[in-house]
């Protein structure tokens, strides 16, 4: 348990018990294969599979990896990606890398996800595809984006960074789209200290991103595309394996700390969080705040320096918004105007401590922050 005078941070990362890690070390060492397609490797995209409810499954060094090999894998190397501007600047990143326009269009207040209304307003002839997000784990409204892009002959590339292990209705999300792509970074509900993945829908796109993220090769002596080293290496892949066997005890500590929170907080005027979506099996990545300074009495700001100096660390995620950043910011559609939404979360957004080693007492303290 964290002390009253100690720091509560957002996030803590889940780690495997040392003593079966050694284990795995020790088999690493024997084997003297520490990465290009090893064991821990083989059997970490199966596991994954299972777990996760895909066929087809790609794991990589880190999350970023994944987005730009996914554009590389459907043949995107020319014209305008529409996407959203309330993510982590990875995903636009992505965009840029392969030499693609990003096209920002706003979000939806109820999951903070791309907005299927404001998608056909932004397509053009030069529109090649669309990138949305799963935002804090909750489903963006893939039918509806699905639909578009089949209308108009687009692809869709799901941005999963904070959707491991999350259903509608029993199915994975990470099935929808043309390609779907996951973090596995240290602050993610599951990591592999640094990793990722890239899930597809065919055992053809598996082998086209396989050889990808091995430098593009196909066979031992020809490549037929520039790919880049994306490959895990056996260390975080074994580190994968047992992480996986108790991510479901830490999203369900995480649920009890969600629970708790909404609870605390309902009646708190000017707050405002999500509920649960109905249908949907969440993985409780993150829980937001939404601050209207008005009704709370303080602006967003005002309440995040407040709960840092009780040593009470959350995160004004995501802000500022990709399209402030310097790179973006003189794009025609990153406009505030375009973005009224997104503009208004950003400024009034923070994700509170959520993680399995939260106690009780820690996340009194948090509440206490919010509510005195």
């Amino acid at each position: 348990m964290i002390g009253n005078n100690d720091k509560i941070l957002v996030t803590s990362p889940l780690l495997p018990d040392l003593k079966e890690f050694n284990k795995y070390l020790e088999q690493i060492w024997e084997s003297k294969w520490i990465t290009n397609n090893g064991s821990f490797h083989q059997q970490l995209e199966k596991a994954l599979a299972y777990y996760l409810g895909v066929e087809y499954i790609s794991v990589f060094t880190n999350g970023t990896l994944p987005l730009i090999t996914a554009l590389q894998a459907l043949g995107l190397t020319k014209g305008e990606v529409i996407t959203t501007p309330y993510s982590f600047v990875a995903t636009t990143h992505s965009i840029w890398w392969n030499q693609l326009t990003p096209v920002f269009v706003d979000i939806e207040e109820e999951t903070c996800g791309m907005d299927p209304a404001k998608i056909e307003a932004a397509i053009t002839p030069n529109t090649v595809a669309i990138m949305p997000v799963h935002c804090y784990g909750k489903p963006c409204k893939t039918k509806e984006i699905d639909a578009i892009a089949k209308k108009h002959g687009l692809k869709v590339i799901y941005d999963a960074a904070h959707a491991f292990g999350v259903k509608v209705n029993d199915e994975s999300i990470l099935n929808a789209g043309d390609i779907s792509t996951l973090s596995f970074h240290a602050t993610k509900v599951y990591n592999t200290i640094e990793g990722g993945a890239l899930v597809c829908h065919s055992a053809e796109m598996k082998h086209q991103i396989d050889n990808l993220k091995n430098f593009g090769f196909r066979g031992e002596v020809t490549v037929e595309a520039p790919g880049i080293n994306g490959k895990m290496d056996e260390v975080r892949a074994a580190f994968g394996l047992l992480n996986l066997k108790q991510v479901d005890a830490t999203i369900e500590s995480r649920q009890n700390v969600a629970k708790v929170y909404r609870a605390a907080l309902r009646e708190v005027k000017g707050i405002r969080f999500f509920e649960d979506m109905v249908g949907v099996r969440h993985n409780y990545s993150y829980f937001p705040i939404f601050v209207d300074a008005e009704q709370y009495g303080m602006t967003r700001d005002e309440l995040y320096e407040k709960m840092k100096a009780e040593n009470v660390y959350g995160r004004r995620y995501f802000y500022p918004l990709i399209t402030a950043f310097e790179p973006y910011r003189d794009y025609p559609t990153a406009a505030a105007s375009n973005l009224p939404v997104a503009t208004k979360i950003a400024d009034q957004v923070i994700c509170l401590p959520m993680h399995h080693e939260l106690s009780e007492e820690d996340v009194k303290r948090i509440i206490n922050c919010i509510k005195r």
